[in-house]
């Protein structure tokens, strides 16, 4: 009953400190969330009429280096088209369109870490509408986070969270 008593007590201490949560969570409170519940993402599949696929490079503390296809966890109140908006417009400085419906859903467990261990995340076939933003493109003697590429085959290196995704790489 004590336990319960001070949850209840500094749950809107915490709640006045984030008076936007759909403008995103502090990283504290989004790490906490993450230990609690699944996550709900996008993934944005897009490729060209040659069959390339768009990727682009991470290095973080939950999935370490590797290419990736572009995606973000949605926010509290909002919808999967605005996330998809916004994945490609900060992601690769473009615009998109995508199927209405996500050609696949896929559950992600991490059983040996504990932030961000659990993700649901609906793959999106999505086509540029603006090309990406050409000062993030792709330079190996530059590797920086938040790079783009094209490229004709899955990656090696593409995150193991994301090798379910393997199949629609030409």
């Amino acid at each position: 009953m004590q336990q319960s008593s001070e949850l209840s007590r500094l749950i809107p201490e915490l709640e006045s400190l984030i008076p936007e949560p759909q403008k995103g969570l502090p990283e504290p409170v989004f790490l906490l969330i993450s230990r609690l519940t699944p996550l709900l993402g996008v993934d944005l599949l897009i490729q060209d009429s040659g069959g390339r696929t768009l990727l682009t490079w991470r290095d973080d503390k939950s999935y370490g280096p590797g290419w990736h296809v572009p995606g973000g966890i949605l926010r509290f109140r909002e919808s999967a088209e605005n996330r998809i908006r916004e994945v490609a417009r900060l992601e690769l400085g473009a615009q998109v369109e995508f199927d209405p419906a996500p050609i696949l859903i896929h559950e992600s467990i991490r059983h040996n870490t504990r932030n961000r261990a659990h993700i649901v995340s609906m793959l999106y076939r999505c086509r540029l509408v603006t090309p990406p933003e050409a000062s993030l493109r792709f330079d190996p003697t530059v590797l920086r986070p938040g790079q783009w590429q094209w490229h004709k085959s899955c990656p090696e290196n593409l995150i193991r969270e994301q090798k379910t995704y393997e199949c629609y790489f030409a």
